[in-house]
This record gives C-alpha cells, sequence and structure tokens, in this order.
C-alpha cells in the first residue's frame, strides 16, 4: 500500500472514534494487530476492537452529552504512521471530566490495515483528572498505574466474555 493509502486508514480510523462508531474502529486493524497504552495491552482484533467496543459504549451510556474528539497532524508513509488526538471526555468510573491529548505511532499491513498502534500520553495529567485526589497524589508511582492496568484488563476481559465469539 503507499503512504496515502495508510494515511487514509488513520483518517478513517479518528473520523469513526470521533463519532464513537467502534465498528468502523475495528475494522481499521489487521487480525494480529497489537496495542498499548497507558492502561491497556492488547493483541488480536478481538482484544483492540473490544476495548474500542467496551470504552465507545460507556461513553454512549454515560458521556455522550460532553464527548468531543479532534485529531490532527496525521502523517504516513508506506509502513509507520502518526498522529496526535484530543479528547475531551467524562470517564465512566468516577464521572469526573478528563481533556486527553495523546500521540499515536502505527505500523500498517501490506493492505494497509493497522498492525500496531501505541498511544501515549502523560498518565499522571490523566489520573488527577480522571481519578482526582488518588491521582493527583498517586498518578507518578508505579503502584497506581499497575491499579488502572489490572483493572482495565479485567474490565475487558469481563466485558469479552459477555460479547458472542
Amino acid at each position: 500500500m503507499t503512504a496515502a493509502t495508510n494515511a487514509q486508514t488513520i483518517e478513517r480510523f479518528y473520523s469513526a472514534f470521533a463519532k464513537l462508531d467502534a465498528a468502523t474502529m475495528e475494522a481499521c486493524y489487521a487480525p494480529d494487530a497489537v496495542f498499548d497504552d497507558e492502561a491497556f495491552s492488547l493483541r488480536g482484533r478481538r482484544e483492540v476492537g473490544g476495548m474500542w467496543r467496551m470504552l465507545a459504549g460507556a461513553t454512549k451510556a454515560k458521556g455522550a452529552d460532553v464527548w468531543r474528539l479532534t485529531f490532527r497532524d496525521v502523517q504516513a508513509d508506506d509502513t509507520t504512521g502518526s498522529a496526535h488526538w484530543d479528547a475531551h471526555y467524562r470517564f465512566s468510573a468516577t464521572g469526573r471530566l478528563v481533556d486527553n491529548s495523546v500521540d499515536a505511532r502505527f505500523t500498517f499491513t501490506p493492505e494497509g490495515l493497522i498492525a500496531t498502534h501505541r498511544d501515549t500520553f502523560p498518565f499522571w495529567t490523566w489520573s488527577r483528572q480522571a481519578l482526582g485526589t488518588p491521582g493527583l497524589l498517586l498518578g507518578w508511582t508505579p503502584m497506581l498505574r499497575n491499579k488502572v492496568r489490572a483493572t482495565a484488563a479485567g474490565n475487558l476481559s469481563k466485558f469479552l466474555s459477555s460479547q458472542p465469539s
């Protein structure tokens, strides 16, 4: 595929994300895709797509009134890509409002699907918004980061077990 095809995949992904269209987001990933961020380390389209379905569903259920996503700086070549995105949302676990600023890096399959996706953002900034005082006081510690990761993994496992295979 070409750089233009890979850039189109990124544009399609974030346009769908802005609309909380998890099915379209999931379709952008290769079957053996890998996703990593501060909360999740996922392998395979089922896990990655499941995460987006879970998060989109939670946002629609508890925070569609404040949901906003913008993206910019989409760049791609024949094998890699990047973008920056900003999300304003209600964190479903606490009801607190979050403004998250994220840098994304991608690699692509020859067919133009996302093979790897890595999102990076300042965890302490996110945790103090999403979790309040515990995030403010402990957001810099590995203990809180590990707790968030364990909770996210448990929530996704429970969500996936309730979905048809």
